[in-house]
């Protein structure tokens, strides 16, 4: 019962639940036969309107309108085209509490087929047609395109970016492997080139082996350095090789003997010590060689050009004591100690108590190896240099010559192709035969066909009989038949028979006018190697008999 005021009749017509009122109260209607039909939303709401809830309906049905389409559904040509896509939510009849006859159920709006007319229905299934005011249509915002177009658009830059990354990244693999590629090509050329590969000659190396074996070009000056305060001389000989762009010191011990302008022998200390005149060609006579001029260097004047180029450094291996009588600073021993002017005179002429001569002289080549590091390498700087010393020079080696020499020499010592050698001399002031083999024909390209055109052919003599006045009577014969003379010292052994011997095919002829000169026979005469740097060399034997 729903309501006190309507009592419940039971013979009245069968009512059911049709709805609610505005107060929350049930209505009850009667049951038709015919289901309800929904009614369509105006046509003009149809078009982009948003799905609603639905409300409570009347109390009252309302009652249903007529058919405006009775019979058949109109053709194209009487209404505009429509798409169906979505129908409109119909709504659920209510059911009675009490048993009633079931409706017949609404068919649920399909999709517009490709075959249906252009008036926008079609043939629902079982005969019955639909109207189009009863679908609902949506229209797709362009946004939502948009989106779609700028999502696929940036997924396809965002591809292309990385394969852009990935080609420059094969590109830059692609380089740094030719440009490894190129530069072991270039490594292995150069040493190829230099030499330096073990199992291949290049064509630097042959060159170099080439210049070796042939002639090569030196310019050399003796320099000659006199302790002004404690006296003595030290002597060197700086080699510019042209040929082969290095540098060489020889340190010539002062014991070395040397043949004086009569003939007769001395020693280099004492040839440099009265006036040195001629000591250049006793030595071009001794060592084969070809010295280009004499640099007298006094020990205030080296104190005063290591002044001028800013001090030294030396790898000092003994500490020198000052000296005050002589006025000699101390000198430290070790690793690139600085020196100055006065600090680089003592140690180059520092000589300790019991050491040998040659020690003093290995002193006196580190310092003017030092010197010529701090040469300018320009040549006309290197003459400003020499002639702010302030020296007057030998008329022969001017200060332009001195300092272009000078200037080129350092350039090698400034790259370590630069070597300092002391010539080993034995007690009579014979040259060892290592000092013959290393220095003089590697360093000074000393020869026995060195001397002059036109010169007098350089003998030397060396004492294989035991006997002094043999000796002295084969001197005097070879000078007086106007031979330079070599003094070659005193053998380790006598010999029977004098040998004279050449090296070149060139100096057969003189070995065998030195023979006749000594009244020897020519079969004495014979090529070999000779112990004695000399165009010819006489080995004196017993058999020899002054005449």
């Amino acid at each position: 019962m729903n309501d006190p005021q309507d009592p419940y009749d039971p013979y009245a017509a069968q009512q059911q639940l049709i709805g609610y009122d505005a107060y929350g109260r049930p209505v009850y209607g009667q049951v038709t036969a015919q289901p309800v039909q929904p009614v369509p939303p105006p046509y003009g709401q149809q078009y982009g309107q948003y799905p609603q809830y639905p409300q409570y309906e009347q109390p009252y049905p309302e009652p249903q309108p007529p058919d405006p389409y009775p019979g058949p559904y109109p053709g194209p040509q009487d209404h505009p085209q429509w798409i169906p896509h979505q129908a409109a939510p119909q709504q659920q009849p209510a059911q009675a509490p009490a048993p009633a006859p079931v409706p017949l159920p609404v068919p649920e709006p399909r999709r517009a087929a490709p075959a249906e007319s252009a008036g926008g229905v079609a043939d629902a299934p079982g005969g019955r047609d639909y109207r189009t005011e009863q679908f609902a249509f949506i229209d797709q915002p362009d946004e939502d395109s948009e989106d779609v177009i700028d999502w696929l658009a940036f997924t396809e830059s965002r591809t292309e970016r990385r394969e852009e990354a990935r080609r420059r990244g094969r590109n830059r693999v692609v380089a740094l492997a030719v440009v490894l590629a190129l530069s072991a090509v270039g490594a292995l050329g150069y040493l190829w080139y230099a030499g330096g590969l073990p199992f291949l000659d290049g064509p630097g190396q042959a060159k170099g082996a080439a210049a070796a074996a042939g002639a090569q070009k030196r310019d050399m000056i003796v320099v000659h350095l006199h302790n002004t305060k404690r006296g003595g001389s030290s002597t060197a000989l700086l080699v510019d090789n042209v040929t082969t762009a290095q540098g060489a010191t020889v340190l010539i011990p002062n014991t070395l003997g040397v043949p004086k302008q009569d003939g007769t022998a001395t020693s280099l200390g004492k040839a440099v010590e009265e006036g040195g005149l001629g000591t250049r060609e006793s030595l071009d006579t001794v060592l084969g060689t070809r010295i280009g001029g004499t640099w007298r260097l006094d020990t205030p004047f080296l104190e005063r050009l290591v002044e001028l180029v800013g001090g030294i450094e030396v790898d000092t291996d003994a500490a020198v004591p000052a000296d005050e009588q002589a006025k000699t600073p101390a000198v430290a021993q070790g690793p690139k100690q600085s020196l100055t002017g006065a600090m680089a005179v003592a140690y180059a002429t520092y000589r300790g108590r019991g050491e040998p001569e040659a020690k003093q002289l290995e002193r006196t080549g580190r310092v003017l190896y030092a010197v010529l590091r701090k040469i300018p390498g320009d040549p006309g700087a290197a003459a400003t240099t020499v002639e702010s010393m302030g020296q007057i020079l030998d008329p022969g080696l001017d200060a332009k010559n001195l300092g272009g020499l000078l200037s080129r020499i350092g350039e090698h010592a400034k790259v370590a192709a630069y070597r300092t050698e002391v010539l080993t001399v034995k007690p009579n002031g014979g040259l060892t035969d290592e000092a013959g083999r290393k220095v003089v024909k590697e360093i000074l390209g000393g020869s026995f066909n060195a001397a002059q055109p036109g010169a007098a052919p350089r003998v030397g003599l060396k004492d294989a009989t035991g006997d002094e006045k043999a000796q002295v009577a084969a001197k005097a014969a070879l000078l007086n038949g106007g031979y330079g003379f070599v003094d070659g010292g005193k053998a380790d052994r006598t010999a029977a028979a004098t040998r004279i011997t050449y090296q070149d095919q060139a100096q057969r002829d003189r070995a065998v006018d030195v023979a006749k000169t000594l009244g020897l026979p020519e079969t004495a005469v014979q090529k070999a190697e000779s112990p004695v740097n000399a165009d010819v060399v006489v080995v004196l034997g017993k058999d020899y008999k002054p005449s």
